[in-house]
């Protein structure tokens, strides 16, 4: 059966990328989950020939990726940390947000951005559909509304004088299933001259640096930025400026209005715009090959990981990260070749990745088991997890990456 576009609602005849099934990449397993069933899901890519938008073909229901027990908690990378509260500083000066003023995050999870406008008395709220990530936003003191995000939420929103001058979302415009409620939805939300900011992987980055890690279940669609320009222009929305930024290997920050807004559109719009006709993000051609590129990488990482074991190399893993277990399952690795994985977020230590059932233990299990090589999953984070374990490099560790290529942290790029 042919699926539809999600935005255009036209046929997806062309794949991308195909990597086989999988379990949802955030569904950690108990002790006792390991001797029952996984459910594991098709993870193929589709790309619409009409509106160019990146799309998973298969997925499953977004309750049940996104559950009571969803494990991934913003504030555990300090560098986001870090991000948000530059942001939250640089926004609120451009747009002159005070104590009048009313900002909605959509996707707040555990508080790690919102914290800084309760901190300056900028009035907030959260809107967040997981019950753990939720629950750690009201502990800070954050209002939080807990649900998903969409047209009629928003409408019962603004019907309640919640109306938002600024409406940010960052990673997760790539996580709804229904892209065109979500859009309408800012819409709707939005005062006459209110921003949206919006912060997702560029497709552009993804495609140049093979980062097919990024794509597991939660992220149901990949996103060019002319892909959603169209896709805020069918909900009566338009960009007016744009920034390419470092995070998730390469993202965009778009800011968006209403199209009676006065915000006037800057030049990184349609120098942005322009860059991507330039390399052809809109032909069948800018996606051919991408499979095979993906496959050489893992056959990169399975010939490293077996010729370590024959060498008789320690080998450990470090970031309990979606993108490294979209990796780890399409390369068929368990335990026997990656004894465990390392993660700072307590609601990860102690449970097992989706799939590979490798065991995550706490940061500490590295000075009492100093690996030869450390496996760092999260490649984005690499240099932040370098310097965290920099006593294990003092001792001979070797800090390993394997996206887009196979590079040992120190080594030149």
């Amino acid at each position: 059966m042919t699926q539809a576009c999600r935005h255009c609602g036209n046929a997806l005849t062309r794949q991308f990328l195909d990597l086989g099934f999988a379990p949802p990449s955030n569904a950690y397993l108990a002790a006792e989950d390991l001797f029952a069933p996984e459910l594991t899901y098709p993870l193929r890519l589709m790309v619409c020939e009409t509106c160019f938008l990146v799309q998973t073909q298969d997925y499953a229901d977004a309750g049940s990726l996104f559950d009571k027990d969803y494990a991934y908690f913003s504030s555990t990378s300090k560098s986001w940390l870090a991000h948000a509260a530059a942001y939250a500083d640089m926004i609120s000066q451009r747009l002159n947000l005070t104590g009048a003023s009313h900002v909605v995050e959509v996707a707040s999870n555990d508080g790690y951005l919102l914290k800084n406008f309760v901190e300056a008395g900028i009035p907030c709220l959260g809107i967040e559909p997981t019950a753990s990530t939720a629950g750690a936003a009201r502990t800070l003191g954050i209002p939080v509304e807990q649900a998903f995000f969409g047209q009629r939420l928003a409408d019962s929103l603004s019907a309640a004088g919640k109306s938002a001058d600024l409406i940010v979302g960052n990673n997760v415009y790539a996580h709804v299933p229904d892209i065109n409620d979500f859009t309408n939805g800012l819409a709707g939300l939005l005062k006459p001259e209110g921003v949206i900011t919006l912060e997702f992987p560029h497709l552009m980055r993804l495609v140049e640096f093979c980062q097919f890690d990024t794509v597991y279940h939660e992220h149901f669609s990949y996103l060019s930025f002319g892909t959603v320009v169209r896709l805020f222009d069918a909900a009566g929305l338009r960009i007016f400026d744009v920034e390419e930024l470092a995070t998730h290997g390469g993202s965009l920050r778009i800011y968006g209005c209403l199209k009676a807004s006065g915000h006037e559109e800057t030049p990184a719009v349609i120098g942005l715009l322009t860059e991507e006709k330039r390399r052809g993000m809109e032909t069948a051609a800018y996606y051919a090959g991408f499979q095979r590129r993906a496959e050489e990488v893992k056959n990169r990482f399975l010939a490293f990981l077996l010729n370590a074991r024959r060498d008789g190399k320690t080998i450990a893993g470090y970031g309990a990260a979606a993108k490294g277990n979209t990796l780890l399952n399409f390369s068929g690795v368990q335990p026997d070749l990656l004894p465990f994985v390392c993660d700072a977020a307590l609601s990860k230590q102690g449970k097992f990745l989706p799939g590979s059932h490798i065991p995550v233990l706490p940061p500490e299990t590295l000075k009492d088991h100093r690996p030869d090589y450390l496996i760092i999953l999260p490649w984005n984070i690499a240099d932040e997890i370098g310097r965290q374990n920099a006593e294990l490099a003092e001792k001979g560790t070797q800090f390993v990456t394997f996206i887009p290529e196979t590079r040992v942290l120190g080594d030149p790029a």
